[in-house]
């Protein structure tokens, strides 16, 4: 599981996906959550603003697993 470290409270799902390099550009998120499963804590979620927290898991089929640390 790869550590993505946040300096804020909270990151939305949107930037997150920018920040862990997935996507490249924020223009591409809502295309992305359209087109990819996306798994919050284990549940399927294709909200872009959903906020995440430290100690939140993400998971990509096929892309890869992640937790937001600070």
């Amino acid at each position: 599981m790869k550590e993505i470290q946040i300096s804020t409270e909270f990151i939305t799902l949107g930037q997150f996906l920018k920040l862990a390099d997935i996507i490249q550009t924020g223009g591409m998120v809502k295309w992305f959550l359209s087109e990819h499963e996306v798994y919050v804590n284990g549940e399927l979620d294709d909200r872009r603003g959903r906020k995440l927290r430290v100690n939140d898991t993400v998971e990509v089929p096929g892309v890869g697993a992640f937790i937001v640390i600070s």
